[in-house]
């Protein structure tokens, strides 16, 4: 899904790729371990037609939309609470720490930030490396998405002229086929799709109980858990993410970039003028 999303100082790298990472990461969340506990009716077939829908748009837009943007990012979490500024281009994604816990940063704090993108944008070996962490990311979320119709039962629980929302719970026939598709599973939840383009705006579920993975060493979540993705028109025919609400209780030592306890709210956004990350540094210093 990716260089981490969760930046806990202000050392950390500047590379991420994060509007494609969070939906791979919130796609996971969604598939089951332990779902033989929930009865097998099967999915309603105008429910599971929407969803079919739905996941060829979302595949052919990842495909062929190409568009980078700037956007303000707020990422809270336990250990920061920290808003960024965020430039994609055509070379990976820059991203500046602005504030700290509301404040503006100290002139020590500025500099070392400059001196972080800097130091990243002339290391080629970091920038391979988020490359592949990318590609292994995007693969990863398409692959969930083919899977939706089948890890889930799904129907309908109400249309409107301008959305579809669907209601999703575990489907107990679903073999999960490796360990990444069942380690955040037993969720329940709803899924609204926008009819203009098919795409999904909201995603949000709750865990249904427990959940156990070798023997709650590699993973263990805590029955209640939530999270909501939200993604909007950024542009004409252009989706993105702007917001993410994880709150789930316990940990998952196999995906540390999934934030247990994090609101994420991205706003501001505009189509990206700059193609390489050098320039995106000079327009993130420049501002600082």
């Amino acid at each position: 899904m990716n260089a981490n999303l969760l930046h806990s100082d202000a050392s950390k790298a500047p590379m991420c790729n994060a509007s494609r990472y969070s939906f791979a990461a919130f796609l996971t969340l969604l598939l089951s371990v332990h779902a033989s506990r929930l009865l097998a009716q099967g999915s309603q077939p105008e429910a599971l037609q929407a969803l079919r829908v739905a996941v060829r748009a979302e595949m052919e837009a990842n495909q062929t939309d190409k568009t980078i943007w700037t956007y303000r990012d707020h990422d809270r979490t336990p250990d920061v609470d920290g808003t960024y500024l965020t430039i994609e281009t055509r070379q990976g994604t820059l991203r500046r720490l602005i504030e700290l816990n509301g404040q503006p940063l100290s002139s020590s704090a500025t500099a070392a930030e400059t001196q972080r993108i800097e130091t990243y944008v002339h290391d080629p070996a970091a920038q391979a490396k988020a490359r592949r962490n990318g590609a292994h990311d995007d693969a990863q979320a398409a692959e969930m998405l083919k899977m939706l119709p089948d890890a889930f039962l799904w129907s309908i629980v109400s249309e409107t002229s301008e959305f579809i929302t669907l209601s999703f719970r575990p489907n107990p026939s679903f073999s999960p086929p490796d360990m990444e598709s069942r380690v955040m599973g037993a969720m329940a939840g709803e899924m609204v799709i926008a009819r203009n383009g098919n795409r999904i705006q909201t995603l949000r579920g709750r865990l249904s109980y427990n959940i156990l993975l070798g023997f709650g060493l590699l993973a263990k979540m805590y029955k209640g858990g939530t999270f909501d993705v939200e993604r909007r028109l950024v542009g004409e025919g252009h989706w993105q993410i702007t917001e993410t609400h994880v709150h789930i209780g316990g940990h998952a030592l196999l995906f540390h970039t999934i934030g247990q306890q994090e609101d994420e709210v991205k706003t501001d956004w505009k189509p990206s003028g700059d193609d390489t990350l050098e320039a995106a540094a000079r327009t993130l210093n420049a501002q600082h």
